[in-house]
């Protein structure tokens, strides 16, 4: 490996110059039908990008709606489930007090026959 010597220094600084002054020399002007295309072709991605967005927002919205709608239904069901439960529960509750009151009837009918056999082994 040479060590640049000055002569090498001084072009390669030079040809840096010379790629920095191209860059920012004018550029010819854009033909204005080709700027009309680019033009057109830019508003047409936008417009299909719009729609997309569009699309998408629709999309959301449609979803949003389906789940607050089962919700609804899913609040729904279990409201009826819990007036069917509580129901349920109150005629089971009907139903042993009345199981609990003929049993009580059936007990106080065996004691009155046992008291009435006693009376009668007495009375004899």
């Amino acid at each position: 490996m040479s060590i640049p010597n000055h002569n090498e220094r001084r072009d390669a600084a030079l040809a840096a110059k010379k790629a920095m002054l191209e860059k920012f020399k004018n550029k010819p002007a854009i033909d204005p039908a080709i700027a009309a295309e680019r033009a057109e072709a830019a508003k047409a991605r936008d417009d299909r990008r719009a729609e997309a967005e569009a699309r998408r927002k629709q999309r959301i919205e449609e979803e949003k709606l389906q789940r607050q709608l089962e919700a609804e239904a899913k609040a729904k069901a279990e409201a009826e489930a819990a007036k069917r439960a509580a129901v349920e529960a109150e005629a089971k509750r009907l139903a042993d007090i009345e199981a609990a009151e003929q049993l009580a009837a059936e007990q106080k009918a065996r004691r009155d026959l046992k008291y009435a056999a006693r009376k009668a082994r007495q009375g004899k």
